[in-house]
């Protein structure tokens, strides 16, 4: 009797006969991300869609699309054909497009940051660090992050070295959109990954990056299309609301605008699954169990792997909401 080989399988035996041994390389979050999911990966993949296990979904879009986790993992165990992948914070569309079409510069860019960084000694990196935070913040914020352009390399090197640098691995603005996180205390950060940053470009080919609104789904999905939403979470507490990673409010009313994109999206036939903050952690509030009574909802533990208090990280619920 033959054994059934998975696509996991088929596409890691074919690449071991193809000298480019870097599609081998699982791709990965490039940045540390404020709501990543590569913690939570393993809960959510017990829900992903019998029809992407089945090799029946063809795209795949993520609307909020963050670190991408969610992403580069589909990407590595099944195939899918196309992926759109959409955000609103300008500094990450500018991050993703270069690694997408300029992948090799970026890793030269990086490679100077890191060798000047790490040969300074505390004092002298704290200072460059905020000289490089000064120069960030000068990039102009009105530029069209859809508008590719090859001076965006400097750029997206500097988003890479502060994350990788900075305190906590925190992406925080100001009012103005300007970065004002304070520079960390790392003995020696790993600015560049490169073999990471190819296998990110790898999977890239396959997508469409786009700053625009999550509504926009509904123009690419179909019946074979799977949605993983991602948005920035409902705070649970009055302490609890920094996943502020863009300057733009997230409030109930966009919470009810994505959920009417839900209705739209389900109707459609589309596969769909949603992540949220789960307000009866702390309170007896049904928010998000009234907002999406008609679908099913799970309730999965999560840990706060970013917060300005390292003192306050521990486990809490968070919901998965699915059409399937």
């Amino acid at each position: 009797m033959v054994n059934k080989i998975n696509y996991q399988q088929t596409k890691q035996l074919s690449l071991l006969l193809n000298p480019d041994h870097q599609k081998l390389i699982k791709p990965s979050p490039v940045l540390k991300w404020a709501g990543g999911k590569t913690q939570l990966l393993p809960e959510i993949k017990k829900q992903y869609p019998q029809k992407l296990q089945q090799g029946k979904i063809t795209t795949y879009i993520e609307p909020f699309f963050g670190g991408g986790a969610v992403f580069f993992d589909i990407y590595y165990n099944f195939k899918v054909e196309k992926a759109y992948l959409f955000d609103k914070n300008p500094e990450l569309i500018i991050l993703y497009k270069v690694i997408q079409n300029n992948v090799e510069n970026l890793i030269k860019e990086l490679s100077i940051l890191e060798t000047q960084y790490l040969d300074l000694d505390t004092e002298k990196r704290k200072k460059f660090y905020y000289h490089v935070r000064e120069d960030y913040n000068r990039f102009d914020k009105k530029t069209n992050p859809n508008d590719y352009k090859k001076e965006w390399i400097k750029r997206a090197s500097y988003t890479v070295f502060l994350n990788k640098t900075c305190f906590n691995g925190l992406y925080r603005v100001n009012s103005k959109g300007y970065f004002n996180v304070p520079v960390g205390r790392y003995k020696k950060p790993k600015i560049l990954n490169k073999s990471n940053l190819l296998a990110v470009n790898k999977a890239f080919e396959i997508a469409e990056i786009k700053h625009t609104d999550f509504a926009e789904v509904l123009n690419y999905a179909d019946e074979f299309t799977f949605i993983y939403y991602d948005p920035p979470y409902r705070p649970i507490s009055e302490t609890a609301n920094f996943n502020a990673y863009s300057s733009l409010e997230f409030n109930d009313d966009e919470q009810k605008r994505l959920r009417d994109i839900f209705v739209k999206a389900s109707n459609q036939g589309v596969l769909q699954m949603l992540s949220n903050s789960d307000p009866t952690n702390y309170i007896d509030d049904l928010f998000f169990d009234e907002l999406y009574q008609d679908f099913n909802i799970s309730r999965i533990l999560a840990s706060r792997m970013i917060n300005s208090r390292s003192n306050n990280r521990g486990k809490i619920r968070e919901i998965l909401v699915t059409n399937y």
